[in-house]
């Protein structure tokens, strides 16, 4: 959780597997872009960082995060260690947030325990755009950061535990 003390973009590179010999799949919802794409950017930029080579970083973009289920589903399936779903939902007027929020999150923890690649849950659900901004390289940092260096541990976790 991102708050006043914890910043997502900070991580003990010493403590991180070399992700070297991984190869991932991130796949970005199209729909707040201005938000997404940073977030895109922050998690290819960790990936890299911790040694992940760029041919092995296979994305895909999707209309809107509730097409995330299905898109990293897809990706599952093209031999990648783990997945990173990148998505922000911002609160409106009506019920739609609850729903599109409660799906992604349910099919995400879906295919978690369906199948043997990790799917990593890099979805704001925020109340409103600047706290969208904050999380996405704001002052809170970059969640895509975060969720590349949980992707990095859990492809670490899969491959150790075969």
């Amino acid at each position: 959780m991102s708050t006043a003390d914890k910043n997502l973009s900070h991580y003990d590179k010493d403590k991180i597997p070399n992700a070297k010999d991984f190869r991932f799949g991130i796949v970005v919802s199209e729909w707040n872009d201005d938000i997404t794409e940073p977030m895109y950017h922050g998690a290819v930029e960790a990936l890299l960082n911790n040694g992940a080579h760029i041919e092995n970083i296979i994305t895909q973009h999707v209309p809107g995060s509730f097409e995330l289920v299905y898109g990293s589903k897809k990706m599952q399936e093209q031999s990648v260690n783990a997945v990173i779903a990148i998505g922000s939902v911002i609160r409106g007027e009506t019920a739609h947030f609850d729903y599109v929020c409660q799906a992604v999150s349910h099919g995400i923890k879906d295919l978690n325990i369906l199948h043997d690649t990790p799917v990593i849950f890099c979805v704001l659900t925020d109340d409103n755009h600047q706290q969208a901004k904050d999380r996405s390289g704001g002052k809170h940092g970059n969640k895509g950061i975060e969720a590349a260096i949980a992707a990095i541990k859990m492809a670490e976790l899969r491959k150790n535990l075969r």
